[in-house]
């Protein structure tokens, strides 16, 4: 993988220290004890991603106010350039954390398993 844009460093350690109310609640009560590690706010290329877990290389993000712009250009070009390292890009709403927290730890969970059965852990 390219070695990370050292000018998002800085925003990157913001971004943990600011984390938004879901993006807490999934680290702090699930994924920072997750038996397989997970990064937070992890730097790929020139993006920086909210999760991120070498060994299947999966890069979850949380979607609240700011990722409205998903389906916009920019959104596409980004996903595209992090997916061409073999890192697939999971997407789940602060609203299905609010609502269903326990369904997106096994959502997550069940992603993780099936990247790592399936041969992605070239990490």
């Amino acid at each position: 993988m390219k070695k990370h844009n050292p000018e998002l460093t800085f925003y990157a350690r913001e971004l943990r220290k600011n984390m938004t109310p879901q993006e807490n609640k999934l680290w702090y009560e699930f994924l920072r004890k997750y038996p397989i590690n997970f990064l937070r706010q992890k730097i790929i290329d020139n993006y920086i991603v909210d999760f991120y877990c070498s060994k299947a290389k999966l890069a979850i993000e949380i979607d609240g106010e700011y990722h409205n712009y998903k389906c916009s250009i920019e959104e596409t070009i980004r996903t595209k350039q992090i997916e061409k390292y073999n890192i697939m890009i999971i997407r789940i709403p602060n609203n299905l954390i609010d609502s269903d927290f326990k369904e997106c730890c096994e959502y997550i969970d069940t992603i993780v398993n099936e990247r790592l059965q399936t041969g992605k852990d070239d990490n």
